[in-house]
């Protein structure tokens, strides 16, 4: 069972202005070194298991938001990440080099 499908990310980006980084992952995953600095761990209760995301806001009221519309009571809560990547740099792809 996968709790967000690819339609459901998309939406969550366009909507409420959150990337999903990590899906219902573990909480080793989660709290990996390699995500930006401003992502959040939340946590969602689903079937009497907590389940692990790993998601980058724009703002914290939209984080909410976003968790609270999908999972209602079984929102838990969230924590900072553990990521050391600049957030201004996550997802930066540098411009190819044009040939002379």
């Amino acid at each position: 069972m996968t709790v967000w499908t690819k339609a459901e990310k998309d939406d969550a980006l366009a909507t409420y202005g959150c990337e999903i980084i990590i899906a219902d992952g573990s909480w080793e995953q989660v709290n990996t070194k390699d995500a930006p600095r401003d992502a959040k761990i939340v946590k969602y209760e689903l079937n009497g298991e907590l389940h692990y995301d790993l998601t980058k806001p724009s703002k914290n009221v939209k984080l909410f938001d976003m968790y609270w519309d999908k999972f209602r009571e079984g929102f838990v809560g969230w924590d900072f990440g553990n990521g050391n990547v600049n957030p201004k740099s996550w997802g930066y792809n540098p411009p190819s080099k044009k040939k002379k």
